[in-house]
């Protein structure tokens, strides 16, 4: 479990979260929503310590994020796996170095045992065979399923997801939202997605806090989000609606 406690930050006089309490619960799919701007992708850089809250906690179970010395930081950022928005493969690496990148970087395992790793972590995506490939030969939906792999490489008690269907197409970005909900399930991880893909919240949206203005406006899951009377949201779902059905 991650929660934000009563998180504010200022950018100059602007300030862009404003008092921000919300619980990620273990085992669930926790999106963070709301149009550009609205602050949330603020909020996911003060969980994963990019930024500092100004004000305002960030507790992973029980512990004060913010509070620790960097050495006990830097230690709970090992227990956290990170898809980037556009899965951030490193170009002049197989397929295979880049899962492995983590487990060179923070571990002592022995060369044969980050490679059954590696390829522990390929099948779980649906990519055996392909640990030698460049990103260069992968299709976007491949290459965020390897940003996958690399993510739970260290086998991750916290997985953050930063809009992991930018750039795909409809079906593959469902293939990755089921992906991301399997191993939510299956690792039992505290799972933090930040999106605007209304397709996403509906397939796994079980924990959802509509971010607006800095402030949360609502929470809820996905069977709740199409009833509620926020006007503001119902606004944020019908324009988000429109947008995806022109763009096909």
């Amino acid at each position: 479990m991650i929660e934000a406690k009563n998180i504010s930050k200022n950018f100059g006089e602007t300030r862009v979260l404003d008092d921000v309490s919300f619980v990620f619960e273990k085992g669930k799919t926790n999106l963070i929503i709301g149009q550009s701007g609205s602050g949330k992708t603020v909020l996911m850089k003060c969980l994963v310590g990019l930024l500092e809250p100004d004000e305002g906690a960030v507790i992973y179970d029980d512990r004060d994020f913010w509070r620790m010395g960097t050495d006990e930081r830097r230690e709970l950022q090992q227990e956290i796996g990170m898809l980037f928005q556009g899965g951030a493969l490193f170009d002049s690496m197989t397929v295979e170095h880049n899962v492995m990148f983590p487990l060179n970087m923070f571990t002592k395992m022995s060369f044969a045992e980050k490679i059954d790793r590696v390829n522990f972590c390929l099948e779980r995506v649906n990519l055996e065979g392909k640990s030698k490939l460049m990103p260069s030969e992968l299709s976007g939906g491949m290459i965020k399923r390897v940003a996958i792999a690399r993510a739970i490489s260290m086998n991750p008690k916290y997985l953050f997801c930063d809009e992991p269907n930018s750039g795909l197409d409809p079906i593959t970005a469902g293939v990755i939202d089921e992906l991301i909900k399997e191993i939510t399930e299956e690792f039992h991880t505290t799972t933090v997605v930040n999106t605007h893909d209304m397709n996403s919240v509906l397939m796994i949206g079980e924990n959802i806090a509509f971010i607006n203005k800095g402030k949360i406006w609502w929470n809820g899951n996905r069977h709740q989000i199409l009833q509620t009377d926020n006007e503001v949201l119902n606004d944020f779902i019908f324009a988000t609606e429109l947008t995806r059905r022109l763009k096909r």
